[in-house]
């Protein structure tokens, strides 16, 4: 018995001549076939034919539905025939006879039996190569070994793969390591690892049930603008673009926050966005340049009203997708998405991580407003900001946010640290605000709306002040923003949650990168050519 080979694995350290040599003389290979076929009159790239069942939908697709099945020789005429189409993915050869394994939707495997005296079909198994797409059809029987297998009576070659496979593509097959080749060509990645497919499905089921549990609630999906002349909504550097037509300088979008906000103005009390957003930032295992969240605003509601909310979204997007509550991320085990979420102020998780800092057991005091930027100094040095809003976030950072492990919402951030947010009532020093930590990362950010149009005015204004002196995050003055709180906007909360950080939690993907089919890389140090020899 033999089998089929594929080319050799990529890897960062093996690239040589030879492997080049012999790469390309597989795809000279692979074409004179596909020359040969068409001077037969056959199309490697046929377009006009069926299958009639999708491999994972035919009979007996479990172990146990298996001895349901006749074996080969037990085969009446009258059994039922299936079409089915799959990529070849292995060939095992025994003299008279072949075995074809073939992938199909879902990563459903299905092996193929065929026998020489099927003249047609047998010589075209000679001229396939792994990487195919075949269409087969035949009756399905029970293998000695209580495997199940399709008898083929009729095989077409539908789609010709001129590149030879990048390692073994079984799934029990050695993987191909080097993680850069996986995400530069992801289409391969998909071919040789079938469970990265399985990610991608779980992110469209988690998008489906966030969009199913808003529009339950009577929640109004728009699309808002993704050019802007003004950047605002976040604290991010945008991405730069110019218009032509118009002559106009333009921002990509950083947030959807302000315009969803202007609707909420025009009369639409709950409205919500799933979109793409740009921030012009640094790449890291939570951090993409391009990226996707759901941005939420509902008319008449609290910050606190939202964090029931979230609590109830996360944990039916988590039994959506796992079946439980409970998970387990990476090194973290058994992280728990079942409300009630931990609910604790900035300031009194830092007291708990450093006993020693000057915060008050209740409110705060002016004398804690005073001496904190000087605590901050003594145990972060330099780095420590002046002020004591950006003071007490500076100490969470360093002290905190890592060990958040379980769902803990943040409450009352520092008024100057958030330039949108409504102050709160007892202490205009902070505002009615969270954000919600899980595996020491923010997953959502919410607020109590600023709806007063003279201080907003003031909070832009400090953010222009800031940007002038060299804050590249800080927001642009959005003059027409403010004309529409002029109009009046009804008291409004609103979050954004990151559902790329999201499908990370709940599929236990270490990285951003294993979430969104094409993330952002940096450039290639070797041509394409080379790369494809290692």
């Amino acid at each position: 018995m033999s089998t089929v080979p594929t080319s050799s694995p990529h890897s960062p350290n093996d690239s040589t001549q030879a492997d080049k040599s012999d790469l390309e003389g597989q795809m000279r290979d692979r074409r004179r076939i596909i020359e040969s076929l068409r001077q037969s009159g056959q199309n490697p790239f046929a377009n006009d034919a069926r299958p009639t069942h999708q491999i994972y939908a035919l009979p007996a697709s479990r172990q146990e539905e298996v001895a349901s099945l006749p074996l080969e020789n037990e085969l009446a005429a009258d059994a039922p025939r299936y079409a089915v189409a799959g990529r070849l993915l292995q060939v095992n050869e025994m003299g008279k006879a072949k075995f074809l394994f073939i992938r199909g939707d879902r990563g459903a495997m299905l092996q193929l039996y065929l026998k020489a005296d099927v003249v047609e079909a047998f010589a075209l198994s000679n001229q396939l190569g792994l990487g195919d797409f075949v269409l087969a059809q035949g009756p399905l029987f029970r293998t000695r070994k209580d495997k199940r297998a399709l008898r083929i009576e009729s095989l077409r070659l539908l789609s010709k793969a001129v590149r030879p496979l990048p390692g073994k593509a079984l799934q029990d097959g050695p993987k191909v390591t080097d993680e850069d080749w996986r995400y530069r060509q992801r289409y391969a990645d998909m071919i040789v690892h079938p469970e990265v497919a399985d990610v991608f499905r779980k992110r469209a089921t988690i998008v489906r049930e966030i969009r199913r549990f808003f529009d339950e609630r009577g929640y109004v999906e728009c699309d808002t603008r993704m050019l802007l002349s003004t950047n605002g909504g976040a604290a991010a550097r945008p991405f730069r673009t110019h218009h032509n037509a118009l002559d106009l300088d333009l921002s990509l979008r950083i947030a959807t926050e302000l315009d969803l906000k202007r609707l909420v103005v025009g009369g639409l009390d709950r409205v919500y966005e799933i979109g793409r957003i740009f921030r012009n930032e640094g790449l890291s295992r939570f951090h993409n340049p391009e990226f996707t969240t759901i941005e939420f605003y509902e008319a008449y509601a609290t910050y606190e009203n939202l964090m029931d909310l979230t609590e109830e979204l996360l944990e039916r997007a988590c039994v959506a997708v796992n079946g439980s509550t409970t998970i387990d991320y990476q090194e973290h085990q058994g992280v728990r998405l079942q409300r009630p979420f931990r609910r604790a102020t900035m300031r009194q998780l830092v007291k708990e991580a450093r006993p020693d800092a000057p915060i008050a057991d209740g409110a705060c005091t002016d004398a804690e407003y005073a001496a904190l930027p000087g605590y901050a100094r003594s145990v972060l040095g330099d780095k420590a900001p002046s002020g004591y809003g950006h003071a007490l976030v500076a100490l969470f950072e360093e002290f905190v946010e890592k060990s958040l492990v379980q769902p803990t919402f943040v409450c009352e951030f520092p008024t100057e640290v958030s330039p949108l947010s409504r102050r709160n009532d007892r202490d205009p020093r902070f505002v009615d605000r969270f954000e919600l930590f899980v595996i020491g990362k923010e997953l959502a950010n919410a607020f109590s709306e600023l709806n007063d149009p003279d201080d907003q005015r003031a909070r832009f204004e400090q953010q222009v002040s800031q940007k002038a002196s060299g804050d590249q995050e800080a927001m642009d003055y959005d003059e027409d923003f403010c004309r529409a709180l002029e109009y009046g906007m009804p008291p409004t909360a609103g979050e954004g949650i990151g559902i790329d950080r999201l499908v990370m939690l709940l599929t236990n993907s270490a990285s951003i990168r294993d979430v969104i089919p094409f993330p952002q890389l940096r450039p290639e140090t070797t041509s394409p050519a080379e790369n494809e020899s290692k």
